[in-house]
């Protein structure tokens, strides 16, 4: 068989194109997590960075104590450290509601037309994930020499999340879009 080329050659030409389809099909896996579940990890490598003594209570009202005082000169101090106080905890709860809405759009993604996307199956496991990362939390900074672990802390973060997958829900259906109109 003079007219036949080696067997390796023609092997090589043909596992080169099955590389290169290998290679499209892994990215084509990749791009949806890219997609849905990298800004999840950010989230969650922000709030795991905010929990260092960097960020902790002593630090932060570094910011805001003067900012008070600027705006209003006679405000008590005991005042201040509550207005301190509460604007941490609305950041807990606006921290734990963007990451309660990252999970539920990476569990769930959406699609553009899908007149259906809301699912409670999704808003509970998001929920429970959202518990599970603010108790995890709370721990890592029992190591945190600055810090302190509160469980008041995981039931404030449980409610932002919570009330983040609240006000989806309840935008969704204001605008029509987790149930069409009969």
């Amino acid at each position: 068989m003079p007219n036949t080329p080696p067997l390796g050659k023609s092997n090589h030409i043909l596992i080169a194109p099955l590389r290169r389809i290998r290679f499209s099909f892994a990215v084509l896996k990749l791009r949806p997590f890219l997609k849905y579940w990298l800004p999840v990890l950010i989230w969650m490598a922000l709030i795991f960075s905010a929990s260092g003594d960097s960020h902790s209570y002593e630090h932060s009202s570094r910011l805001i104590t003067p900012l008070l005082h600027w705006l209003f000169p006679q405000m008590p101090a005991t005042r201040v450290d509550a207005i301190v106080y509460f604007v941490r905890k609305c950041l807990h709860l606006t921290e734990y509601a963007m990451l309660a809405l990252l999970l539920w759009r990476a569990m769930q993604k959406p699609m553009k037309n899908d007149p259906r996307p809301w699912t409670w199956r999704s808003a509970r496991l998001a929920l429970l994930l959202v518990i599970l990362y603010a108790a995890s939390d709370e721990f890592h900074q029992t190591f945190v020499p600055a810090r302190s672990a509160l469980v008041s802390d995981v039931v404030v973060d449980t409610i932002g999340g919570a009330a983040g997958l609240l006000a989806l829900w309840t935008i969704g259906r204001w605008r029509k879009h987790w149930w069409p109109e009969p």
